[in-house]
């Protein structure tokens, strides 16, 4: 069986895309293990619900977390220089009101349209939106990093999501452990594969069908 990338890896191929001044936000799981992989050369403002402006890394080192700087996961960060924090009703506002360059959000589903589901299972009573149709709504672009199949092999990407929708095509490129896509009015394009991976091995595991770009790479990460 191939190797597929891990969690650490799909997270800094995702953090490639944040630009100079961009105001991103991070979705829970592995979207939000992205703030560990800000471009060093780059003004990035990380954004969190909770009300957080410009936070860093997660902090890992016993003794450095403070109990009052914590991500939208509830995990101790680093403070960045120029950081802030608003109230959660002001921290809504900046998503609401299109202030939000980049979400990075985890989906259990996403169709060939880009429509996103991520918020709720069948097999549980209740799901959670939390910020996340807001932020599939409203952000300027949606990232989604999420495992390419389920736990029993089951197609993620698929021509449509049988699982209630966050948010009508609002994907604009999916991260996965095998491939990079991206969605495009003409369809799925397959832009990169892990090391190893053909476009025909990413294929057999999609429901919808790819596009294969003339450009297809190996995931570049430099």
């Amino acid at each position: 069986m191939k190797e597929r990338l891990d969690e650490q890896t799909v997270a800094m191929r995702a953090a490639k895309e944040f630009q100079e001044g961009m105001v991103v936000n991070l979705g829970m799981g592995t979207p939000m293990l992205c703030c560990n992989f800000l471009p060093e050369e780059r003004e990035i403002l990380l954004h969190s619900e909770n009300g957080v402006l410009g936070f860093g890394a997660i902090i890992d080192q016993p003794g450095e977390a403070k109990i009052d700087l914590l991500n939208a996961q509830g995990q101790p960060v680093y403070a960045r220089p120029g950081m802030c924090f608003v109230d959660q009703a002001e921290s809504f506002v900046m998503i609401r009101g299109g202030h939000v360059d980049i979400t990075v959000l985890g989906a259990l589903q996403v169709s060939e349209k880009g429509d996103l589901a991520n918020w709720h299972m069948p097999a549980k009573e209740i799901g959670s939106l939390g910020g996340g149709m807001d932020l599939a709504f409203r952000a300027k672009k949606v990232i989604v990093c999420m495992t390419h199949s389920t736990k029993d092999g089951q197609a993620k990407i698929v021509p449509e999501c049988s699982l209630p929708l966050t948010a009508p095509r609002a994907v604009g490129l999916i991260i996965t452990d095998i491939a990079v896509i991206e969605v495009t009015p003409e369809g799925l394009v397959l832009k990169e594969t892990a090391p190893e991976w053909t476009a025909a091995e990413v294929q057999e595991l999609t429901e919808a069908r790819l596009i294969v770009s003339p450009d297809l790479k190996e995931l570049d990460l430099s």
